[in-house]
């Protein structure tokens, strides 16, 4: 009902201005989970702070980083959290408690990591300078924790070198050393993986056998971003070398996939051939019609149209730099981190006011009209039928959780999640920007102050305290 009121569906499909920033610590990176309840950001001190988006508030903090965040994932049914950061290990949360699931240790810093689209038990994980691995989670055991079991996931196709002599075979063996995985996603199905390379190539792996059946050459530089739409037909890929390509997806699922046979044809290139700027982070629109992006040592957003491959918004906020951006699901709302100060900006559709929507038998009028009363319109009823009709109101049962279909808020194939309120306050509460120094002076908080939900004293060393001593000289 809300957004039959609202109606931002029929003003336009893409944000206009910047309606909230929200801010707790330094954040680098969003997530929207699946619904477009929740939005999860994680921070530069390692802290991933759950936001529910219709208060703007803090839902829930979880700490078990040490370093900063590179990648969320949610999962399909909204109740896990994969978060991956720069201290070699990936975690994931449950939210029923927010306790930690899993946590699994890697050999170096990670760059991103994606969960299964359809359950929990399992993700993908980018490492910086390795091979990519698949890590399967299996059921914890009662009195036991889950186990991780580990596949290395190639970066480059295998080599037929049969008849290679051995100079050539260390000259192949030294490039396929340099070649590494820096962004991977699932597919729709879970299927098959789709994996950006350091040398501007696509892979195509098979998540059971863990081979590549696909690869090639789609970009000039470094591949750092790989979205898909929700149908999972279309993908963005966004690279160094300034420009952001979407392709089409064939069905990978087919029972008589022939290898041999697949393409990835190119759609569209987005970039700005005048400034030839690059780009930071890129997304699709809810509906996949729309791609936005974020650019280097700018601060606008971009926003294309797919149809016709043309530019139809540049978004202005705040002056500063916006690096990580994420569109909403299934409204036009677009949610950004700024590099310099860590806040999330969001920009969304300004709804005109309807005063319509208060009342179904108001209506709007562009200038005065004549009124004719009705026949019946102010009789008085007796007070017993209209005390009648009230209490016959209040007995009827109204659905404020489901949606406007009538299903549950996660789908008709997801058992729904709620998450649990919090009732810490020192939890819920988000940190505020400035903090009091004296009578009536302010300071801007840096990141290196205590977080709001620690201890004190665990935040950083007590100072010392240090007194100095004056002697006072009397002449006589």
């Amino acid at each position: 009902m809300n957004l039959l009121l609202a109606e931002d569906y029929l003003l336009q499909d893409y944000p206009e201005h910047i309606t909230n920033t929200i801010r707790s610590g330094h954040s680098t990176c969003v997530r929207f989970n699946r619904t477009g309840d929740f939005l999860a950001s994680g921070r530069v001190d390692g802290t991933v702070v759950i936001w529910d988006l219709e208060t703007m508030g803090v839902a829930r903090k979880l700490r078990g980083h040490s370093k900063n965040i590179t990648s969320l994932s949610w999962s399909r049914c909204g109740r896990y959290l994969l978060s991956a950061c720069q201290g070699w290990k990936a975690i994931l949360w449950d939210l029923q408690d927010g306790s930690k699931y899993c946590e699994v240790r890697f050999r170096a810093p990670v760059y991103g990591a994606e969960l299964h689209p359809m359950h929990h038990h399992q993700f993908a994980a980018a490492l910086f300078e390795e091979q990519p691995m698949l890590v399967d989670v299996k059921e914890a055991v009662q009195g036991t924790n889950p186990v991780e079991v580990r596949h290395i996931l190639p970066s480059v196709e295998k080599r037929s070198d049969d008849g290679a002599d051995t100079p050539t075979k260390e000259k192949h063996a030294k490039e396929d050393a340099r070649h590494m995985t820096t962004a991977i996603v699932y597919t729709a199905t879970g299927e098959h993986l789709l994996a950006g390379t350091t040398k501007g190539r696509l892979n195509i792996i098979d998540a059971t056998t863990h081979e590549i059946i696909y690869s090639e050459k789609i970009a000039g530089g470094v591949i750092t971003t790989l979205r898909l739409t929700e149908s999972g037909k279309e993908l963005l890929v966004n690279a160094q070398d300034r420009t952001i390509r979407t392709f089409k997806v064939p069905d990978l699922t087919s029972a008589d996939l022939d290898p041999d046979t697949i393409q990835i044809p190119l759609e569209h290139k987005f970039q700005d051939l005048v400034n030839r700027l690059s780009w930071n982070h890129a997304a699709f629109s809810s509906t996949g019609e729309y791609v936005a992006a974020s650019t280097f040592n700018n601060h606008e957003l971009y926003i294309w149209e797919r149809g016709h491959g043309s530019l139809v918004r540049m978004l202005e906020g705040p002056k500063e730099e916006q690096g990580v951006i994420e569109w909403h699901p299934h409204k036009p709302m677009l949610a950004a981190c700024g590099l310099e100060t860590g806040r999330i900006n969001i920009w969304s559709v300004t709804s005109p006011q309807r005063w319509s929507a208060l009342a179904p038998d108001f209506v709007e009028v562009e200038e005065n009209v004549e009124y004719i009363e009705k026949e019946d319109e102010f009789d008085i009823h007796p007070h017993e039928e209209i005390q009648k009709r009230r209490l016959d109101a209040e007995d009827e049962d109204i659905d404020v959780l489901g949606n406007a279909e009538g299903g549950a808020a996660g789908g008709g194939d997801v058992a729904p999640f709620r998450m649990p309120v919090l009732f810490n306050l020192g939890e819920s509460d988000s940190e505020e920007e400035f903090v009091n120094v004296g009578l009536g002076t302010l300071r801007r908080k840096s990141p290196d102050d205590q977080d709001d939900g620690a201890p004190a004293g665990e935040g950083r060393p007590p100072a010392k305290k240090t007194v100095t001593q004056r002697t006072r000289t009397r002449k006589r």
